[in-house]
């Protein structure tokens, strides 16, 4: 009974000394900063064991951050010098563009024709284990020394994928990261030229003016960002300019105590005249849906693929006093006719804002769903109406086809098989190759994989596990030969004449914009062009 009373004399003093307001505070920032100054204080003066301070306010900052918009984000003093470093320097390893979130590692994109991208990672893919260790709870500043290492060494990732039950595993040969941003520059047709974009980094400009050299005189061109998952504000705005008149807007910013700002082109763009078709999909995010905004509303182009991720938010970066930093969202993207790209969000749903988007993805009647209550807007030259709502809806919307099966082909990606059976396979035929197709075209035209090549293929997988039953062989038989074509293609020229090979075969978004472009009749009416004056 003695000591029943001493605790409560304990701790009468203090509930005296926090009286209820008497009136309604919840809203109040600077009183609930004071109350949880108070609480800090007490928890600290009064707590029966050694607090560890710093662990307690990071893990309040990032659980404050996780009931906010889904790219808010906290980073620690020893995670903000790996971000410091440029992800264009020249290293050896898997070749992804990573974040942390809830403590978990996330891919943000995976470099083109980089080892992960080889193996199939995805954007949005998290790797949950490194040779057989957990990955969970690592810190941004250890992500480097997990995923990197000597070219030629193996890792083997577990990944946790949505949609997908069990965890993935692949395995992956580090090698030396290509750095370009540019995969692909060529003359799809006459007068019609083609350009892939994987992402917008700090010499994306400059190697697209190069690409766009490179093509010679053309009067159409088709830019591809389907994957690209966004990067550098000032070189997505510096794409947009490429195809707008001087002065024409290109995007704005809006946000409750930022000041609005909005960006216009500050030159004439290098391609202004020319019939423009630009491909986007649902991995199209951010930078990308930044320029094919601008290009829909000014009626500038036609938008092909489909609907586009809805990455619309403003991050500001803002260091704290040992170092760290927090990046917070402070604004919105607005297209030119004022849509905005961001797709609508539950604070602190993040696992629910991604399934949605997957959902959105593989379902076409659920997208479909979703833009029946979308607000309308009209774009400036033409008034043709466009939908909100978040990201960006085509033009010309092409489903994505959910028919084919390529799980057996996925099975020999991620487990490795595909870059061993290459790999082996030029070691042996590269001189009698290089000796039979002087030149890509002849490879082109020339080339075929044989039976006796998918039989080796298939038999390696066995070897290693990886079985496919008979229904799997035959319907993944032709894009299995496709895609090994297109990959031999790239070992022994590069990435360009891989998206040759592959958009030549069945490409839906690139032949409908081929079509489209060779057309100028058709062209015209899809922009709603009935010959009256254009007006800014």
């Amino acid at each position: 009974m003695k000591k029943i009373i001493f605790l409560l004399l304990a701790v009468l003093p203090l509930s005296a000394a926090a009286q209820p307001a008497k009136r309604d505070n919840s809203h109040n920032p600077d009183f609930q900063k004071l109350k949880f100054e108070q609480f800090f204080d007490y928890l600290n003066s009064r707590y029966v064991d050694t607090l560890n301070s710093g662990k307690l306010v990071e893990d309040a900052i990032v659980g404050i951050l996780s009931e906010l918009d889904p790219h808010s984000s906290y980073s620690s003093a020893e995670e903000m010098k790996a971000i410091n470093e440029s992800f264009d320097g020249s290293f050896s390893g898997i070749g992804v563009e990573f974040d942390v979130i809830n403590d978990t590692i996330i891919v943000v994109n995976t470099v083109p024709g980089g080892p992960s991208e080889s193996v199939g990672l995805l954007p949005n893919d998290r790797i949950v284990s490194v040779n057989g260790k957990s990955a969970t709870g690592v810190g941004r500043a250890d992500v480097p020394g997990l995923l990197r290492g000597p070219k030629g060494s193996r890792v083997t990732l577990g990944v946790a994928r949505r949609g997908e039950k069990e965890h993935l595993l692949f395995n992956v040969t580090r090698d030396d990261i290509p750095i370009h941003t540019i995969d692909a520059a060529y003359v799809a047709a006459p007068g019609i030229g083609y350009i892939k974009v994987n992402r917008f980094a700090g010499t994306t400009m400059k190697e697209f003016n190069e690409a766009f050299d490179r093509l010679g005189p053309v009067s159409a061109l088709i830019l591809d960002l389907r994957g690209n998952g966004g990067g550098l504000l000032d070189q997505a705005i510096e794409m947009s300019e490429f195809f707008l008149p001087a002065g024409s807007l290109i995007v704005s910013t809006e946000g409750r105590n930022v000041r609005n700002v909005s960006y216009r082109s500050r030159k004439p763009g290098r391609f202004t005249d020319g019939r423009l078709a630009v491909l986007i999909d649902s991995s199209s995010a951010s930078g990308s849906e930044i320029v094919a905004g601008a290009v829909q509303d000014w009626d500038r182009g036609v938008v092909i693929g489909q609907q586009s991720f809805g990455k619309g938010l403003v991050q500001q970066q803002i260091p704290l006093i040992d170092g760290s930093a927090v990046r917070i969202t402070v604004a919105r993207y607005h297209t030119p006719s004022g849509r905005v790209i961001q797709r609508p969000f539950e604070n602190g749903d993040i696992e629910g804002y991604y399934m949605d988007h997957l959902k959105r993805t593989l379902d076409g009647r659920y997208a479909d769903s979703l833009n029946t209550d979308a607000p309308t807007y009209s774009t400036l030259r033409r008034g043709r109406t466009v939908l909100g709502g978040g990201g960006i809806r085509p033009d010309l919307t092409i489903p994505l086809d959910t028919t084919k099966n390529y799980s057996y082909w996925n099975r020999l990606v991620r487990g490795g098989i595909i870059n061993e059976y290459i790999n082996t396979y030029l070691e042996r035929e590269r001189a009698a190759l290089a000796a039979r197709y002087p030149s890509f075209d002849a490879f082109e035209a020339g080339f075929s994989v044989t039976p006796d090549m998918t039989e080796a293929l298939t038999a390696l997988g066995h070897r290693r596990g990886i079985e496919a039953t008979p229904d799997e062989t035959a319907e993944t038989l032709p894009d299995i030969e496709l895609h090994l074509k297109a990959l031999i293609a790239r070992k022994l020229w590069d990435s360009n004449e891989y998206f040759r090979i592959t958009n030549s075969a069945g490409d839906r978004e690139f032949d409908k914009a081929l079509e489209l472009l060779q057309n100028p009749a058709a062209y015209a009416r899809l922009l709603g062009d009935d010959g009256a004056a254009a007006t800014h």
